[in-house]
């Protein structure tokens, strides 16, 4: 039988008297446990869906191209004149799908440039270093210097690029001088989207018509923040950002708000003091600017270091403010 385990004090009787005996472990075991344990991961399993994808994507062109191969041959035996002219269209397509690949691929690369920036300043501000921050600065001037609105933020970012100031503070002054601006437009968009929303749906007959425009408003919005804070997304690209938006909205809680009106709206019964359309298009409305600012949080090439970042009131205030009257 063995025997239970049990815990001693060192100056126990017992362990004194030599009945319990204490002996060091070796220090190779001390090192060993010591170690971050490594959980198990799951195999990983042979990415057949993609091979599939891929073999079926290759075949769809080989075939696209066999036809249209067979299409510009038979019509030059029919007529040579028909045969040039679908080798030319052909040519043209090619060209245009080409355009369509570099627009996407230059879409997605400018959006990952602004992802690094925003993770170069959390890590820049995190360990306060001072040359990080100066070539995220040197970055982000690339970034908007051929923005005419922008000269003179940029010579005053450059009047201080020899001066000896801390990380924070070099981060602070570039948000002020070119990021706030375009914070100022982003509000506006999101705030205008808004309202759009809830106007649209407060007067809709449909409840798919209120679903459609919802979703072509935020798809609408999410384009307008990327093109302020010089993103320009493709259609892989847009669906990059949504992804984000929706995981930057599921972190920060989804429909909690950060202040208190959600809760003047729905705690006041404000949605049932005056219609309930009309109660539904200012939920819909707070719905949308919410998802604005989870775009606006993914899209913005810096996080918020000074600058106030913006909450549900800032965009959607008015907002409730006449849904408020209209109830009273």
């Amino acid at each position: 039988m063995t025997r239970q385990p049990r815990a001693y004090r060192l100056d126990d009787p017992e362990v004194a008297s030599g009945s319990v005996v204490v002996t060091d472990e070796p220090f190779d075991a001390i090192e060993a446990a010591d170690g971050a344990i490594v959980p198990m991961g799951e195999r990983r399993r042979a990415p057949w869906v993609a091979v599939l994808i891929s073999a079926l994507s290759g075949l769809l062109l080989l075939g696209l191209g066999l036809a249209i191969e067979n299409l510009v041959t038979d019509l030059y035996a029919i007529a040579p004149w028909l045969g040039w002219v679908a080798l030319g269209l052909t040519v043209l397509a090619a060209l245009a799908f080409l355009a369509i690949i570099g627009r996407e691929v230059s879409g997605i690369w400018r959006e990952q440039k602004i992802e690094r920036l925003r993770e170069s300043a959390i890590d820049a501000l995190a360990v306060k270093d001072h040359q990080a921050a100066k070539g995220i600065i040197s970055d982000l001037t690339g970034l908007y210097g051929a923005r005419s609105t922008s000269a003179q933020s940029l010579a005053r970012l450059k009047a201080i690029d020899g001066e000896i100031i801390d990380a924070e503070d070099r981060l602070a002054i570039a948000e002020r001088e070119l990021l706030a601006p375009l914070d100022a437009q982003a509000k506006r968009a999101i705030a205008g989207a808004a309202k759009q929303v809830s106007l649209v749906t407060a007067v809709s007959p449909r409840a798919i018509v209120d679903v459609a425009f919802v979703v072509f408003a935020a798809v609408r919005l999410l384009r307008t923040l990327a093109r302020i804070y010089g993103g320009r997304p493709g259609l892989f690209g847009f669906l990059r950002l949504a992804k984000a938006a929706f995981n930057h909205l599921a972190v920060t809680g989804g429909m909690a708000v950060g202040d208190s009106l959600m809760q003047q709206v729905l705690g006041l019964g404000l949605a049932a003091r005056i219609s309930a359309k009309l109660g539904e298009g200012v939920l819909n409305g707070l719905m949308t600017a919410r998802f604005g600012l989870a775009a606006l949080a993914v899209c913005r090439p810096l996080p918020f270091i000074k600058e106030e970042m913006p909450k549900i009131g800032d965009v959607a205030g008015e907002l409730v403010s006449r849904a408020e009257q209209a109830g009273s």
